[in-house]
């Protein structure tokens, strides 16, 4: 059974009022909304005439919610296994696709709903996004009076609101998240696409660190809400995700989401203002986003009402590195505590000057030395004696090693000591789990295409786009760094060798292991253990390690791309192997 969490109120634009409370949302750890009513204002009131955000009319007909239940199966295909919602019309379920033998999420409504056709719509627009940084939607069908849309089940990721119930976020993850979130929807933006329910239900993050966000124009459609400017409203909705990340606070003042609103009366208050420490240019990042009519927390810079603008505001502040690791103090052994006596006080032969009830024994004193006549010749025989042993000693071992030496010239074999040890076994290919891309700015290049690097098939290969006028990728701002692969050896292993196939000579590549006890590395100061240095590789770059090194990520980091002959450079990786 599905661990449920609960979710809460929409961000909802209201002709620049503030948002107002929409209904509450119950969601699940791997992707499914569900909501109920709640009690407070909401979008479809007649506060809200214009309708901006506000859903569906309230003479809307909305029918009943299709009577399926579980073990029903969808195309002879979904078998529904437990439902989740079940919502104005509508439900949505946990089920398993028995074709593929995988876990996947279904939205099902009846197809005479005044929402079917916007729903099937609003799916399939989603899934020709293809972008990985979205839960994706894998069918969307009209069939036997029901329309459903199906759509993945990501049962490791962690709900964004079960994050921030746990506290506040570090910088590094609150820059992570905003730079995330705003370069996905600018990309979903620029394919006609919308979300107007990003909220932290619709946020999860996976066990690598990326976060991926559901519910791309579907969940809008399943309850008809639109805007007139869906620009401002996900572009808000981030800076609010940010606002909750750096505070734990919802920077309105109705609670939500489980998390409170801001103190009555006070208005919009810097991030740096609710909470001690927080982290200067995120909390304004925050503001620029927020307060989209100029009443931002930097007079300096403007608002940022897009999230292009956005996007591109987060890649020009200076890059918030990982706090550094810290380790626990050891603890400080004593000595333990041996019983005295006289020998330890230095009082050898003399009383001790503590009084002690027990009677100490008189030590008589010690024998005096062989000072007489037999006494020295005594001395000068057992010396004798030793030197006529020790000479004896050093012939015998001396005749020893010769009848060796002689032995091994006239046989020519080499005879073996017991310090010799047998020689290392050869390293033999370790079994990869996974593999990412190497995102140090929070931005992909070809994530799709990373499974192509580990399939053992050099025909195939993650290859970057090609770029103008500049080997480091451009020069653009967020590819200062570079990419590259990170692969997942599934533990932490013993590391003695690398072999990548490049998919073109000349590129400048260094690899690099994480610490043993990494979790999710994505940053360049994740990986302190070098195992190849920085070089112009060839079209194999192959690694042997005098002393391996024992990690479970390894990154092959790419930071300079070769001339392809048309006046761009592009580069790539065919095939990694990592052996141990």
């Amino acid at each position: 059974m599905a661990e449920r969490s609960t979710a809460a109120v929409d961000v909802a634009d209201n002709g620049g009022d503030e948002p107002l409370a929409a209904k509450a949302d119950k969601a699940t750890n791997d992707g499914t909304a569900q909501a109920e009513e709640t009690e407070g204002a909401s979008p479809e009131t007649s506060e809200n005439p214009k309708g901006h955000d506000g859903g569906r009319a309230r003479s809307e007909a909305v029918p009943a919610t299709p009577d399926v239940h579980s073990g029903h199966k969808l195309a002879e295909r979904y078998r529904l296994e437990e439902c989740v919602t079940r919502l104005d019309g509508f439900s949505s379920w946990r089920a398993v696709d028995e074709k593929l033998r995988r876990a996947v999420g279904v939205h099902l409504l009846p197809a005479n709903h005044p929402r079917a056709r916007s729903v099937l719509a609003a799916a399939r627009s989603s899934a020709l996004l293809g972008d990985p940084r979205f839960v994706q939607v894998l069918d969307a069908v009209e069939e036997d009076d029901l329309v459903y849309v199906v759509h993945e089940w990501l049962p490791d990721a962690t709900e964004l609101t079960a994050l921030l119930a746990a506290g506040p976020m570090d910088a590094h993850d609150a820059y992570q998240l905003v730079s995330q979130l705003s370069h996905a929807m600018a990309a979903a933006h620029r394919e006609g696409l919308r979300h107007l329910r990003l909220t932290p239900g619709a946020v999860l993050r996976s066990s690598t660190g990326q976060y991926r966000i559901r519910g791309l124009a579907v969940n809008a459609a399943l309850r008809g809400i639109t805007s007139e400017r869906p620009l401002r409203q996900d572009t808000e909705a981030i800076g609010a995700l940010l606002y909750a990340a750096l505070t734990k606070r919802w920077p309105y003042e109705s609670d939500a989401y489980g998390l409170s609103g801001l103190p009555k009366g006070m208005g919009l208050i810097a991030p740096d203002q609710v909470r001690a420490g927080v982290h200067r240019g995120l909390s304004e990042l925050a503001m620029r986003a927020l307060a989209n009519d100029g009443a931002t927390a930097s007079r300096q810079e403007p608002p940022c009402t897009t999230p292009d603008e956005l996007a591109k505001a987060v890649a020009a502040m200076p890059r918030v590195l990982p706090p550094e690791p810290t380790f626990a103090a050891q603890p400080v052994y004593q000595q333990p505590v041996y019983q005295r006596t006289t020998y330890q006080q230095g009082t050898y032969g003399r009383p001790s000057t503590h009084p002690s009830s027990v009677p100490q024994p008189v030590l008589a004193a010690p024998p005096a030395p062989l000072q007489s006549r037999t006494g020295r010749v005594l001395k000068w025989s057992v010396s004798a004696l030793l030197i006529a042993a020790l000479g004896l000693g050093s012939w015998q071992l001396a005749e020893i090693l010769l009848d060796q030496r002689k032995g091994s010239d006239d046989t020519g074999v080499t005879q073996p000591t017991d310090d010799e040890k047998p020689a290392p076994a050869p390293p033999k290919p370790l079994t990869i789990a996974d593999a990412t891309e190497f995102m140090p700015d929070g931005s992909g290049i070809q994530p799709g295409d990373v499974p192509n690097a580990i399939d053992d098939n050099s025909s195939t290969a993650w290859i970057t786009p090609r770029y103008r006028g500049f080997a480091h990728f451009g020069n653009l701002p967020q590819r200062r760094q570079g990419s590259g692969i990170i692969v997942d050896l599934g533990k932490v292993q013993d590391v003695r060798s690398v072999e990548v196939d490049m998919y073109r000579s000349g590129q400048t590549t260094a690899v690099f292991g994480a610490g043993p006890d990494a979790s999710s590395p994505s940053s360049s100061a994740d990986f302190p253990q070098r195992i190849a240095e920085k070089q112009v590789a060839g079209e194999t770059l192959k690694e042997e390690l005098e002393k391996p090194v024992r990690t479970r990520y390894v990154l092959i980091h790419v930071t300079e791309l070769p001339a392809d002959g048309t006046g761009g450079y592009r580069g790539g990786i065919n095939d990694i192997s990592v052996l141990g």
